[in-house]
């Protein structure tokens, strides 16, 4: 349609005869109507026509559906045209609509109102708080039950005042509908957050009136019932500062009696609540663990309860939790385990017998239960409330072999935080991670973490295995090397986090071997420790090896060999400390003055010669494959850095043929490949591009 016609198009769909009451809009009008006024380009005044149009035909119209259409059109109107929205608010608000016996309409009246004023809420909010309270309450008792639920549930929306809606809101938690009912009692929950009402009476009249609907017959009420109970109940234990503790064990013993509820929903409710309950007595506590009844034969303290009291909370709580942790459906074990979150934290002897229940609960069909139970004892762990035994620690490692990563995850978060008292317990989770290592190698950044935490906490026990790590990170009486094992990897790991906190002393040659692993634990540890400075701790540690180590001097990688450790038969020349370092073209490329490459040929024959004698083929080929990697540097030098990375692969491909030959020592073939490796982290850390 081109906007010439527009204005005359309107004009004749918007005519409206007021000779006869009867005259009506027509449904094809108002679909017209609606569709200019969504259109950004339909013109000012035609908008304007559309609103007198609208205006004067909620004056006249009695057709209810028209009305109806009257009202939803003003609102978009209102919407879509912002300088019209106070217009339209007036008219609505004016019009005698509200005052009409026709209370579906009104009610819609209002839901218009109160959707134009969340738009424009500093001009028209206070003109909601005008609106007549009486006829929102007269609304309330109109006869159709369907208008009270939108009514109680948009309450808050209309602006009516607290002492009104709590009246309101506890009345009708009698009505004879259970949603209504249900509806009124959700009203409360809200109204209890806002802290308006303070008298006591009218608390306990609330906190009361939700306990009797406890009992209610229809799921929904009793589910909303638990929530007030506890939203109340809360406010009512703050408004009683002399009986505290008793009205707080008493609110919690109310839901705990709905743990037994035929309805899943409702137990699921009831958990959901228990969490939220911050202050409990212990003999309480301890007995929602027991489903047998803890007479006080056992030493409980009754303290303020009468007898009668004493075997009526006992006999409500008895079993509460256990009966959660066992129940049939996984959306109320989960509940359950959740709710301990916050009660683990009130009594040391219950969070003990909380753990014994939760290490059970991970064998749980559910992943989701698992998860919950798990996260449930991290944040005991967190707490300082998590004292773990060696049956708890079998069970706990256990699900480091879960099929789903998500509760592996989850158990290796908790092991950070685990105090491990005694060697076998650190032994059993050091083995327990290794082996986790081994089965999902895709976890490796995560359990290199967890090693790295669990060494630098324990640093004392990680002496105790240092000959065992030691053993297997050397190579076997068959010369065979097993460097890319993942294993030898983590003991690394282990062993090098010992001295980060404690004055260990580790085998230098540790560190030594762990540059070779340069990238694979510097991807683990980065929220410890850069690669930069990962590096440079390494190469302090691992000085004295008498091998080349990598330093980082001013934020340049460098090599640097010991001097006291250099062989009689070799000159200061061919050992002395030989800096690497990454200098910038004036191109913006990058230059690799590397003496340690162009003295390659010089320290071959002397560093080889410095172990025992071997076989003349086996020095050769030493040698050899020495000089090809000093043949490397031209290509450093102009930047083709992927080809130097196959060349040195090829050299370790090559030097893996000699671990078959008992004659090749272990020595040479250690150095070797340890220079092999340095000089690929080099090259990979030198930033250099093709």
């Amino acid at each position: 349609m081109e906007e010439p016609h527009v204005p005359s198009t309107s004009s004749h769909s918007l005519n409206l005869s007021t000779n006869s009451s009867e005259e009506t809009v027509s449904p094809n009008a108002l679909a017209s109507m609606r569709s200019l006024i969504v259109n950004p380009s339909t013109p000012e005044s035609t908008i304007s026509s559309i609103f007198e149009t609208l205006t004067r035909s909620l004056q006249l119209s009695t057709n209810k559906l028209v009305l109806r259409h009257i009202l939803k059109l003003l609102y978009d109107l209102a919407s879509h045209h912002s300088s019209l929205s106070r217009l339209v608010f007036d008219s609505v608000r004016s019009h005698s609509l509200l005052s009409t016996e026709s209370a579906r309409l009104a009610v819609e009246a209002l839901d218009v109102l109160a959707s134009i004023a969340e738009h424009d809420r500093a001009a028209l909010v206070p003109a909601m708080d005008e609106l007549d309270e009486g006829f929102f309450a007269s609304l309330c008792f109109s006869p159709s039950a369907s208008l009270r639920p939108w009514l109680l549930r948009n309450a808050e929306r209309l602006h009516v005042r607290p002492y009104l809606l709590f009246t309101v809101f506890l009345g009708f938690t009698k009505d004879p509908y259970p949603y209504v009912r249900k509806v009124a009692l959700d009203g409360l929950v809200g109204l209890s957050k806002n802290g308006v009402i303070e008298d006591r009476g009218m608390i306990r009249g609330c906190y009361f009136r939700a306990v009797e609907l406890l009992t209610d017959m229809e799921d929904c009420v009793r589910s909303a019932a638990v929530r007030t109970v506890c939203a109340w109940g809360q406010v009512l234990v703050a408004s009683n500062p002399e009986t505290k503790v008793y009205c707080s064990d008493d609110v919690f013993v109310k839901l705990c009696s709905m743990a037994r509820d035929m309805s899943m929903e409702v137990r699921v409710e009831a958990f959901n609540a228990l969490g939220k309950i911050e202050m409990v007595s212990e003999y309480i506590l301890l007995q929602t663990l027991s489903k047998k009844v803890l007479g006080s034969k056992e030493n409980i303290c009754l303290g303020q309860y009468y007898t009668e009291q004493f075997e009526k909370l006992a006999s409500d709580a008895a079993g509460a939790l256990v009966h959660g942790l066992e129940d049939e459906f996984h959306e109320v074990r989960k509940s359950a385990c959740h709710s301990l979150r916050t009660l683990t934290v009130l009594s040391a002897k219950f969070s003990v017998e909380v753990l014994n229940l939760l290490m059970d609960v991970l064998n749980d069909d559910s992943m989701v239960v698992r998860l919950e139970a798990l996260e449930t004892v991290h944040h005991m762990a967190t707490a300082d409330c998590l004292e773990v035994q060696e049956t708890h620690m079998h069970m706990l490692l256990g699900s480091l072999v879960d099929k789903n990563s998500t509760i592996r995850s989850a158990t290796r978060k908790i092991l950070i935080l685990v105090k491990l008292p005694v060697f076998k317990l650190f032994k059993l989770t050091v083995d327990a991670l290794l082996e986790n290592l081994e089965t999902y190698p895709q976890d490796e950044a995560d359990a290199f973490s967890i090693l790295f935490h669990i060494g630098r906490n324990h640093g004392r026990f990680v002496l105790c295995i240092i000959e065992e790590i030691s053993q297997q990170i050397e190579p076997t009486s068959e010369s065979k090397l097993s460097f890319d094992s993942a294993r030898v990897a983590g003991l690394l790991v282990l062993a090098i986090s010992a001295p980060v906190l404690h004055d260990c002393n580790i085998p230098p040659i540790i560190f030594a071997y762990a540059v070779t692993f340069l990238g694979r634990i510097s991807h683990a540890l980065r929220d410890v420790m850069s690669q930069n400075t990962l590096l440079a701790y390494l190469s302090q540690r691992s000085r004295s090896t008498g091998l080349p180590t990598v330093e980082f001097r001013e934020g340049h990688p460098c090599l640097w060999s010991s001097k006291s450790d250099v062989p009689e038969n070799s000159s200061n020349e061919n050992f002395g400390s030989f800096p690497m370092e990454l200098q910038e073209k004036r191109d913006g490329t990058s230059k690799m003055q590397s003496p340690i490459m162009k003295e390659s040929r010089k320290l071959a024959t002397p560093l080889v010669e410095y172990q025992l004698e071997v076989h003349d083929e086996v020095i050769d080929s030493m040698n050899a494959i020495l000089v090809k990697v000093k043949d490397l540097w031209p290509f450093v030098q102009s930047g083709h850095v992927n080809r130097v990375l196959r060349t040195l692969r090829g050299c370790k491909e090559e030097l893996a043929t000699f671990t078959s030959k008992t004659l090749a020592p272990a020595g040479v073939l250690i150095f070797t490949l340890l220079y092999l490796k340095t000089i690929e982290v080099l090259v990979k850390t030198g930033g250099l591009e093709n």
